[in-house]
C-alpha cells in the first residue's frame, strides 16, 4: 500500500499548479539530458570569456590584477579543452549553446568599466565583476561535477572537479588583489 501511495504523491506533485511555467519542445527529461545542455552552456561561457578577460584586462591598471586576469585567461583555454574531452568521454560533440546567465555577467563587467574612471576605483569594479562570473562559475561547475558522478561518470567529474579548483583559485586570488591594494586604494580616492 505504502509504495502505491508514494507513486501517487509523485504524480500529484508533476501536476502543472497555478503559475508553472511550460517546459518547451526540446526540454531536458532525464539528468543526462540536464548535463549535457549545462555543459554546452558552460562551453560557451568559456569561449564567450576569452574575448572578455581580455578587454578586462586591457582596462586594469593594476599589475596584480592584470597578471590575476592574465593567469585566469590561460586556465579558461585550458579549461575550453577539458570540457572538449568531458564531452569526449560521455560520447558527445563539443557544442555551445548561449549561456544568458554569463552574456549578461559579461555585460555587466563592460557596463562596470564605462561607468568608471581608469585607475584603482575601476580596478574594483573589475574585480567586482570578474568575482561575480567566477562564482557563477563555481556554481555551475559545482553543479555539473555533482551531475556526472550521480550519473557514473568518473573521468568526467575528475576534470570538472579540476575545473571547479581553478575557479576557486581564481576568486581567491581576485579577493587577494582586492584586499591587499585595490579596495584601501580605490576608498582612499573618496
Amino acid at each position: 500500500m505504502k509504495s502505491t501511495d508514494n507513486k501517487k504523491e509523485i504524480n500529484q506533485s508533476q501536476e502543472p499548479k497555478k503559475g508553472t511555467i511550460k517546459a518547451k519542445s526540446n526540454a531536458a527529461s532525464g539528468l543526462t539530458e540536464l548535463f549535457e545542455d549545462g555543459l554546452k552552456d558552460i562551453y560557451w561561457a568559456e569561449k564567450a570569456l576569452t574575448k572578455a578577460i581580455p578587454l578586462m584586462a586591457k582596462n586594469a591598471t593594476s599589475a596584480d590584477l592584470i597578471e590575476a586576469l592574465n593567469s585566469h585567461l590561460t586556465e579558461t583555454e585550458d579549461q575550453i579543452i577539458r570540457l572538449e574531452k568531458v564531452f569526449e568521454l560521455i560520447g558527445k560533440k563539443a557544442t555551445a549553446k548561449k549561456c544568458d546567465a554569463m552574456e549578461g555577467l559579461i555585460e555587466e563587467g563592460k557596463g562596470i568599466i564605462e561607468e568608471t574612471e581608469i585607475g584603482v576605483v575601476r580596478d574594483a569594479g573589475i574585480i567586482s565583476a570578474a568575482q561575480k562570473i567566477e562564482h557563477y562559475e563555481i556554481a555551475t561547475y559545482g553543479t555539473l561535477r555533482q551531475f556526472a558522478e550521480t550519473l557514473g561518470f568518473e573521468e568526467a567529474a575528475a576534470l570538472l572537479e579540476e575545473t571547479l579548483d581553478e575557479e576557486k583559485g581564481a576568486d581567491k586570488k581576485l579577493t587577494e588583489v582586492a584586499v591587499n591594494a585595490i579596495n584601501v586604494e580605490a576608498a582612499e580616492a573618496d
